[in-house]
């Protein structure tokens, strides 16, 4: 069986991250799905989908060590090409990823006490992002 639903989410770019647990939460159990799995995607080449400790501390220090490790200030080819500043979105958001899967089993998320869904838009403005929540299993 298999159980589809999109999310949308307004950022503020930047380094923005969201925690979807609960929504994700949500529609597992709306799935009826007790065994299986989910994958959450985001939809766009500069936002990314992850599990961290969602907390004020983390949330401040994943983008700045990815601003480190991909500064936007940098001289990227895809400036020379698009001339939109966000060279280094698409670089922090393909280092990341566009998705996680997570186990269900028993009708919930198999995640640690301390490990939460987010979403981080690495674009460098506002967007409305869209996530889809596919989940599959019996």
């Amino acid at each position: 069986m298999v159980h589809q639903e999109q999310i949308n989410i307004s950022t503020k770019g930047n380094g923005d991250m969201h925690d979807l647990t609960e929504k994700v939460n949500q529609v597992v159990k709306k799935s009826g799905i007790q065994q299986g799995m989910v994958n959450v995607f985001n939809v766009g080449s500069t936002g990314a989908i992850g599990a961290i400790e969602f907390e004020p501390g983390l949330q401040r220090d994943l983008p700045e060590i990815l601003n480190k490790l991909i500064p936007p200030s940098r001289d990227y080819f895809h400036e020379q090409t698009w001339h939109d500043g966000n060279g280094h979105s698409h670089l922090q958001a393909t280092w990341l990823g566009p998705s996680l899967t997570v186990p269900i089993a028993n009708g919930k998320l198999v995640l640690g006490t301390w490990q939460q869904i987010f979403h981080i838009d690495c674009d460098n403005k506002a967007r409305q992002r869209k996530v889809m929540i596919t989940v599959y299993g019996e």
